[in-house]
C-alpha cells in the first residue's frame, strides 16, 4: 500500500476589483481580502493581510493614486499576494519612521511582516504588493499530515 499525503492545491486564484481612490476605499479592499482568504481557505494571518492591504491601499489614495485604484487578490503556490495598482509613476520609499511619528510607518509595517514585498511599474503606473506564505498544516485540518491509501 502507497499513502500519498495531501499537499495545498496550487492552482490560481485570482481576485481583481476596481475601487475608487476615497477613503471609503480601505474598508473596501479590507473586505475583499478577508473575503477571499475566507473563501478559498487560504491559511494566513487574516488580521495581517488586511492591516498590510489597508496600509498599501491608503499610500496609494494619499499619493495622487487618480481616480481609481485596483485591488488583486491572487494565491497559488503556497502564498496569498496583494497588489494594489494605481497611476501614479512615483515609487514609494521605505523610510526609518519614529515610532511615535503620525506618519511613515506604512511601508515599515508591510515589509515587517510579510513574506516578501515590492513595487513595479505597470503601463498604467505602478503596482505595490505583498505576499503571505501559507502557515504551517493542512487547511481546516488539526496539523496531521492526511494520507489517502491507494
Amino acid at each position: 500500500m502507497n499513502a500519498m499525503a495531501l499537499t495545498r492545491p496550487t492552482e490560481l486564484q485570482v481576485c481583481r476589483v476596481r475601487l475608487t481612490a476615497s477613503p471609503a476605499a480601505a474598508g473596501e479592499a479590507r473586505s475583499q481580502v478577508r473575503a477571499a482568504i475566507r473563501a478559498w481557505e487560504i491559511p494566513v494571518d487574516e488580521d495581517i493581510a488586511v492591516l498590510l492591504t489597508s496600509e498599501l491601499v491608503t499610500n496609494a489614495i494619499g499619493h495622487e493614486a487618480g481616480e481609481t485604484i485596483t485591488l488583486a487578490v491572487t494565491c497559488s503556490f503556497g502564498q496569498l499576494c496583494v497588489d494594489v495598482h494605481d497611476t501614479s509613476r512615483t515609487l514609494p520609499v521605505l523610510v526609518d519612521a519614529a515610532a511615535d511619528a503620525e506618519a511613515g510607518r506604512g511601508l515599515m509595517l508591510v515589509a515587517t511582516l510579510s513574506a516578501t514585498w515590492g513595487i513595479y511599474r505597470t503601463p498604467a503606473g505602478k503596482a505595490v504588493y505583498f505576499t503571505l506564505a501559507f502557515e504551517p498544516g493542512p487547511p481546516g485540518g488539526d496539523g496531521r499530515a492526511q494520507t489517502w491509501g491507494l
